[in-house]
């Protein structure tokens, strides 16, 4: 295995780069953007459940009106 083979590289824009020749502040900023990419990743997830808690306080609450409640009209 050659040194070359041991670069670790990165694909911005579909371009392909060496981690170790870009600028400290382009490091930094691919970390963030990964920082970036979980927290959303996390938010997505985060979401997710709150939507499903939410149908299912809706289920639960068309099931307690529907059969027991006079609808005002």
């Amino acid at each position: 295995m050659n040194q070359e083979s041991k670069r670790t590289t990165v694909i911005i824009d579909g371009k392909e780069y060496v981690l170790d020749d870009l600028s400290a502040n382009a490091r930094t900023q691919i970390v963030n953007l990964r920082l970036t990419e979980q927290e959303i990743a996390r938010l997505r997830i985060q979401l997710a459940i709150a939507q499903t808690a939410r149908a299912a306080y809706a289920r639960a609450l068309a099931g307690e009106i529907a059969p027991n409640s006079t609808q005002v009209q």
